[in-house]
């Protein structure tokens, strides 16, 4: 199955890497976004299955960025997942993935446990 993904990070360094990564692996970048504008008008467009999500997106939270997109929310950032354990358990996002472990197999790997948990 090809995952079809949004980007949304405001480091276009970053932006360009991962892209380049998760396409290399499989995935298809739909699209990237820095703004939380930007992004949710994007995501009504490509509809992407999964949206990876900068926790901190210059002076905007990505966690609200999350509460308005309707596909599967996956927080990212360059700080340890425990420094936000709380805030992404009270968020509708159905994990986190540090920046250095981003891979195609991880966006997958997280996607199945969710379908997993729903199917039983």
């Amino acid at each position: 199955m090809i995952l079809r993904c949004l980007l949304v990070d405001d480091n276009q360094h970053f932006l360009a890497a991962a892209r380049e990564l998760l396409e290399r692996e499989g995935l298809v970048v739909a699209g990237t976004a820095s703004r939380t504008a930007d992004a949710t008008r994007l995501a009504a467009t490509v509809r992407p299955d999964v949206a990876l999500v900068d926790i901190k997106l210059g002076g905007e939270s990505g966690f609200d960025l999350a509460r308005l997109l309707t596909a599967p929310v996956i927080m990212i950032s360059t700080h340890a997942g425990d420094d936000y354990a709380d805030l992404i358990a009270a968020s509708p996002a159905i994990g986190f993935l540090a920046k250095t472990e981003l891979s195609a197999d991880a966006v997958r790997r997280m996607l199945s446990i969710v379908e997993e948990r729903q199917d039983g």
